[in-house]
This record gives C-alpha cells, sequence and structure tokens, in this order.
C-alpha cells in the first residue's frame, strides 16, 4: 500500500540530537522537532539510590561499547521508559533539581540503553508530534548512525511496531541520506558532531563500510579552544570576572564557553581556507535572477544601503570604518555584558585542522591537558587515509564530492572549502598516472533549489535526505523497500533486514 505525505514522519536520530517532522511537502520542510539525545533519571526514584548511576551498558548485553563516548551514561536496571525525563521536561526539572543522573543512549554511534533509547522516540512520536498509539495511521523513516548490527535493526524495528504501532517502518543510514541531500551517489561525508566527527565513503549510493572511521574530535573541542584563547582578552576577562567579584577557574571557563557558543551560532566565525584567494571585486553588475533563485534580495538590498550609506560619509568617518573593517572587531550582547571580540574568534576552526593546539590546555580543574598520546588525526589525515581504503578505481568519484556536514555547518561557512584544500596533497600521486586517478576534490553543498533549506547550511542535510528518501520510499506500493505491518505480521522483526541490502 502507499501511504499519504501528510502522515510520514522522519526522525533523524544522532549521537547528540534527534530531530523530527510529520508530513512531506512539494517544498520539502525542514524538522519541526529537535532535542537532545538525552534523558534523566531523578536520583530518588527508586530505593537503592546508589545503583542510579550504575551504567546500563553491564546491565543490557545488547548495548554497544564500541566507539565510547565521554558523555555520561546511567541507568538502573528497574527503570522503566516512564521514569525517564526527556526534552523540555528533562530541561525544567534540571533546572529545578539539578541532582538527576544524565544519560546520552546515542553517543556511541550505537544503542547503549535500549529503555532509554524508547523513551526518547515515544516522546518524540506522542508527545512532540501529537501521535496516537491506539490508532497510528503514520509510517516511520527512521535514520540512524551507520554501521549498526542486524541485531540492532532487528529490535529497533520491534520497538517501532509493537511498543509504538506504526503503519510502516524503514531505516536509512545517515550518511547516504547526508549525499542524497547533495544530489550525489558518490563522495565522502565528513559529519562534525559535538564530540567527534564520522567520516563515511560512498560509491554508487552504498558505504564504503571498510573505509569508514571516526575522530575524537568536534565542536566541543573548537569551543574549548576559542575559549581558551578568550583568555588574552583582558577587556571580555574583566567583564566578566572583574577584580572586585572574581570568579573561581570553572565559572570562568564555563562562561566563556558560552560565549563562545553564542558568538559561532550567530554566525560571526570565518574559516580560511590554505591559500585562502582574494574576494573578487564587486563590478557593479547584479545577476538578479541569480539574486531571486538563491533568495537573497533582502541581503542585496540592506548592501545596497550600506554602499549608499558609507558614500555619503565624511573621509574621516569611511576612514574610521576602513580602520574597523581592518580590525575585523564586532560587539556582542552576552546577558548584560557589551563585550567587543577581534579576529581570534576565527580560530575557533583551527583544531579540526590541528588537533595538536589542544595539546596542554587546561580546560578547568577537573581536567588534565591533552597529552601527545591523546591526539587525535587532523580532519584532512583522517579524510585522506579513509579514501586511501577504497578501491583505487572508486577514488575519482569519492574525491568528486566531499561533503561536510553537521550542527557547527549551519552557523559556520567554509569548513568544505577549507578542507579541500587541506586534503589536495592526498590525491596528488606522481607515480600513479592513469585513467582512475582523482585529478580534483569538489566541494558539495546542499543545493538552492531547496528553498527551505538555503539558511540552514549543511546542518540538516540527514533530515533533507531522509525525506527524500521516505517521499520515494512510501509512495511505492509494489516496493520491498519499507516494512508493512503485514510484513511484521509474517516474518516478526527480521522482516527490517530484507529492505537493507547492505544487512543480508
Amino acid at each position: 500500500m502507499a501511504f499519504r505525505d501528510s502522515t510520514v514522519i522522519i526522525i533523524e536520530t544522532g549521537r547528540t540530537v534527534v530531530r523530527a517532522g510529520l508530513g512531506l511537502h512539494d517544498l520539502l520542510k525542514t524538522p519541526t522537532v529537535e532535542v537532545s539525545a538525552r534523558v534523566g533519571l531523578r536520583k530518588n526514584a527508586f530505593a537503592n539510590g546508589a545503583d542510579a548511576n550504575k551504567s546500563s551498558k553491564a546491565e543490557d548485553p545488547l548495548a554497544s561499547t564500541s566507539r565510547a563516548s565521554s558523555l555520561p551514561q546511567n541507568g538502573h536496571r528497574n527503570a522503566a521508559v516512564k521514569d525517564y525525563l526527556v526534552g523540555s521536561h528533562l530541561d525544567e526539572a534540571l533546572a529545578a533539581d539539578p541532582e538527576i543522573a544524565i544519560s546520552w543512549p546515542f553517543a556511541d554511534g550505537d544503542v547503549r540503553d535500549w529503555v532509554q533509547a524508547e523513551a526518547i522516540w515515544k516522546h518524540v512520536l506522542f508527545t512532540q508530534l501529537q501521535r496516537r498509539r491506539v490508532q497510528n495511521e503514520s509510517p516511520v523513516l527512521l535514520a540512524v548512525s551507520p554501521g549498526l548490527s542486524r541485531e540492532t535493526h532487528e529490535r529497533i524495528c520491534q520497538i517501532f511496531f509493537e511498543r509504538f504501532n506504526v503503519a510502516g517502518f524503514s531505516i536509512l543510514e545517515l550518511p547516504v541520506g547526508q549525499i542524497y541531500a547533495a544530489n550525489s551517489l558518490s563522495g565522502v561525508v565528513v559529519d562534525i558532531g559535538h564530540e567527534k566527527t564520522d567520516i563515511t565513503p560512498i560509491y554508487e549510493g552504498f558505504m564504503v563500510r571498510s573505509a569508514r572511521s571516526s575522530t575524537s574530535i568536534g565542536t566541543r573541542d573548537c569551543v574549548n579552544y576559542l575559549a581558551h584563547l578568550l583568555r588574552a582578552n583582558q577587556s571580555v576577562m574583566s567583564a566578566i570576572s572583574p577584580p572586585d567579584a572574581p570568579l573561581d577557574a570553572d565559572a570562568v571557563h564555563s562562561t566563556l564557553c558560552e560565549i563562545v557558543d553564542q558568538v559561532w551560532k550567530e554566525g560571526h566565525v570565518k574559516v580560511p581556507s590554505d591559500g585562502e584567494t582574494a574576494v573578487t571585486e564587486d563590478d557593479g553588475v547584479t545577476d538578479i535572477a541569480a539574486v531571486m533563485v538563491a533568495g537573497k534580495e533582502r541581503a542585496l538590498i540592506e548592501s545596497g544601503m550600506k554602499k549608499r550609506a558609507t558614500a555619503k560619509a565624511s573621509a574621516a568617518e569611511q576612514q574610521r570604518a576602513r580602520e574597523i573593517e581592518a580590525l575585523d572587531l564586532i560587539t556582542i550582547q552576552f546577558k548584560s555584558l557589551s563585550l567587543t571580540l577581534g579576529k581570534e574568534r576565527h580560530r575557533f576552526c583551527e583544531p579540526l585542522f590541528d588537533p595538536t593546539l589542544l595539546r596542554g590546555i587546561t580546560l578547568n580543574v577537573a581536567t588534565t591537558p591533552k597529552s601527545a598520546a591523546e591526539m587525535s588525526l587532523s580532519l584532512q589525515d583522517a579524510v585522506g587515509h579513509s579514501v586511501s581504503q577504497t578501491d583505487v578505481d572508486q577514488r575519482q568519484y569519492i574525491w568528486g564530492g566531499l561533503f561536510v556536514t553537521g550542527d557547527i555547518t549551519r552557523y559556520v561557512k567554509g569548513i568544505g572549502v577549507a578542507l579541500q584544500s587541506r586534503v589536495a596533497p592526498f590525491i596528488v600521486t606522481p607515480d600513479l598516472q592513469t585513467d582512475v586517478q582523482a585529478r580534483v576534490v569538489k566541494v558539495l553543498n546542499v543545493p538552492e533549489y531547496f528553498p527551505e533549506y538555503r539558511d540552514t547550511g549543511n546542518g540538516f542535510a540527514g533530515f533533507l535526505g531522509a525525506s527524500i528518501v521516505a517521499k520515494i520510499t512510501f509512495n511505492d506500493s509494489g516496493g520491498k523497500n519499507f516494512v508493512s505491518k503485514a510484513d511484521y505480521t509474517g516474518k516478526g522483526p527480521r522482516s527490517v533486514i530484507e529492505m537493507a541490502p547492505a544487512l543480508l
């Protein structure tokens, strides 16, 4: 059977965030639901409070311990789905009672705790999207981290049919959806997460599983690094920790991290590439059609008004404007403070390309500086290594689609170009001059013809790709790309394996 587009649900389950949306539209929409992929459990919820801090990984043999994350994982063997707090309920509880055990069940890229995972999905389906279990007419496409086992796929399928009563179910691995969102079938997806970056080469729509890798560096490291640099900004330090009321070391670092989060999420960070080329001068001719297609009419009008105002300014005012532009200063409002930042903010992404910059940095009194042994591969080295593990005749197609995604790309532009210039040496092989040798690295982005995604960078690529796949999957009544209720009734959880060729 085919389903109505208005009933289809998309759920993107990442390591640290879950996004969802109800309904497919002619102009594919961005997710309407976004919650942190964490749950909370009150430490006094059970009589034996000591057990509340035990990791559920030891209690559930099906919970994965691979690709371990440093994000906390706490559980209780007797905890039920209803005992866990999720989303705004957890935020409100934490504000009133910080003594709540926090868990991130998807942080390892697998499922650490099945009860916690079910609690998050249940919250999304029935609280956020207002579905009713008894009359659930919605099929669900679930986008998940790559590399999950057959047993994990089967158990997820079982949860969605038996616990959520979905009308149909399909699973999509996130990197495949992300490359689809860039209108390509081949490439290397670089997904920059909170504390890890996942690298997945894809060829002709299939992941090259043997070449997948991850590096233990992410947005968190960038935030901590820039927070460390801001300690040298005397105006910022005196504002947040004045001599008459100084903060302790942990409070200073926490406040600086809040400032950095605000700065990069407001789009004040640029990423210069190696050998960055000069910006071409405006010759005064504007391609109106291109501006209309890109939806940038307002930006063009504001730019014109700014130029006219500058032209009317006096020579002294123009000189001052040029000096400010050269210093690249910005002023932000942080709580009740007005803070001025300079060019140091553009160093935000440096740890991605040079993790040794983190060596010796003490973040707060509870942590020790990173040693040389703890350093991860740089992004360019990790990507180059992953692609080198693919077949020689696949590499020119994979290098033809460098796609950088992750939440950071929603606000910080230019990471893909910066990475492109740094991976260029990996395609230079003087001893191998053949027709299959890659000659250029091409950066991919979400196309402009998805109007709802024009201002979101590549950060929602996983959700967009899942929406594209869902539109095809659930409208094909004769296809075998999803599990129907009849399939599940007849074959049980293993029916999900038959619609995933890579698992057969």
